[in-house]
């Protein structure tokens, strides 16, 4: 899990709950929800199983809400056409006018409407990293303020790993890396090779931020330019750092679509950066490429390149 010739996808550095020496404080939990794995790891020790039972409760109220593969959702009837968008609740509206602004400031690349022939809207390209970061705030009312909340390789990264307890070190995934004290150290997230699963471009250190990551590597070209109906070309995977799960994941998705460019632009979203798996035609020679100021995130220092 540490090969440096490797690319891709945003993961925890380690799996949660992996055995480690000394016991960790808080609370974790992993459960199905979204069509994904949704893991909460909370460090601080006087939070209570009742605020992980929150944030669970609503991300399952979320998807019931909100799915498309659920017939009765508030999505399934809006794409359907029983819903207008006029007629939408509050949460709904909001997500629809969050993408409309992802829209404009992408210029057309993140587009709910364009994947649909009938034009009808699916916001559902939105919805995930907006529930998880409106869970991370249910968290922080809970009183959590050190956690790492994972949703398919999307994380939301507060505090740190050790927790506010004194002298609780050898936490699950996190290694030091250099600063004077382990304390200090934020969360550790595994940039993953796009083809090859068990291996590791980079690791990146998030604190008090969010991670998402787009790219063609594990479902295939889900994800097509929506000016020209075609996939991405010269952009295999593309990971976006910044203080918004919402709105990175959403930045994600444009800017893979972007393909070849798609850095470029990133580069110009203020409080965002990005680095991403560039190639050739066919995949040939990946290089991991970044934003100015990326650098910072690498926990280890920018990883070394292909030859």
């Amino acid at each position: 899990m540490t090969d440096r010739n490797a690319f891709g996808r945003a993961t925890p550095d380690q799996p949660l709950g992996s055995p480690v020496t000394n016991p960790l404080p808080g609370l974790r939990r992993v459960e199905q929800i979204m069509g994904t794995a949704i893991g909460l790891d909370v460090r601080d020790a006087s939070i209570q199983a009742s605020a992980l039972d929150d944030v669970f409760a609503y991300l399952r109220e979320v998807d019931r809400r909100f799915s498309p593969y659920k017939p009765d959702s508030e999505v399934s009837r809006m794409i359907r056409g029983e819903l207008e968008e006029a007629d939408a609740g509050p949460d709904l509206s909001a997500i629809l006018s969050l993408c409309d602004q992802v829209r404009q400031t992408s210029h057309g690349y993140f587009d709910i409407r364009a994947h649909r022939p009938d034009g009808r809207p699916d916001p559902t390209g939105l919805v995930k990293g907006w529930a998880l970061e409106k869970a991370s705030q249910i968290l922080d009312a809970g009183g959590a303020r050190n956690y790492c909340m994972n949703g398919g390789g999307d994380v939301v990264a507060a505090g740190r790993p050790f927790g506010s307890e004194p002298g609780v070190v050898g936490s699950v995934g996190v290694e030091p890396s250099g600063a004077s004290s382990a304390t200090e150290h934020g969360w550790r997230v595994g940039v993953r090779h796009p083809f090859i699963a068990d291996r590791l471009a980079a690791v990146l250190e998030v604190r008090d931020g969010a991670v998402a990551t787009s790219g063609a590597y594990e479902r295939g070209e889900h994800i097509r330019n929506p000016l020209t109906g075609r996939a991405p070309d010269g952009l295999l995977s593309v990971t976006i750092v910044g203080p918004s799960l919402t709105l990175a994941d959403a930045y994600a998705t444009a800017a893979f679509a972007m393909g070849s460019s798609g850095l470029a632009w990133v580069a110009g979203l203020l409080g965002f950066a990005g680095c991403g798996v560039t190639a050739e035609k066919h995949g040939a020679n990946p290089r991991l490429v970044w934003t100015p100021g990326f650098e910072r995130y690498f926990a280890d220092g920018p990883p070394a390149q292909l030859d």
